[in-house]
């Protein structure tokens, strides 16, 4: 079984949200392990919420006021993309090399999510895109199928 799906949201809070849902309802169609939908889920929302916070492009007139998360279920794992248009990881190269997420002092209120991403799945690459700059962030988790699930991994 394999189902992808892709999306170009504003950077906006309500933007967050609308996309975890579409995940959690996939994957509950699908027939995902609840545990496993949620660790993912958690994982999106904190992505997309780095997108919308960090993602807008730094040229005078740019209009890049859009992020992209893209999921793909593809047999036993699931893989997930965010990607914006903002300045990118200062000292990361455009061959998507993974930059140290180093964890937030115990008071700050921000700074958690890369750290939170990379518990939470299996695999997390995270870097700059090549030529026209912005952040991406992809990571995959295995996933573990419920006893009654009707669209099984085969």
């Amino acid at each position: 079984m394999s189902i992808w799906w892709s999306l170009h949201l504003r950077r906006d809070a309500a933007s967050v949200p609308l996309a975890r849902r579409l995940l959690l309802g996939t994957m509950e169609t699908a027939g995902v392990d609840p545990d496993i939908s949620y660790d993912l889920s958690v994982a999106l929302s904190e992505a997309c919420a780095n997108a919308v916070e960090h993602g807008g492009g730094t040229a005078r007139g740019d209009t890049s006021e859009a992020f992209r998360v893209t999921a793909y279920l593809d047999g036993e794992k699931c893989r997930i993309e965010v990607a914006d248009a903002g300045p990118g990881f200062p000292g990361a190269t455009g061959d998507r090399s993974r930059p140290p997420a180093r964890p937030a002092p115990s008071d700050a209120e921000h700074g958690r999510g890369l750290c939170l991403i990379q518990e939470l799945a299996d695999h997390v690459h995270i870097g700059n895109k090549p030529g026209r700059g912005g952040t991406v962030v992809s990571f995959d988790k295995v996933l573990k199928w419920r006893k009654d699930a009707l669209l099984v991994a085969v």
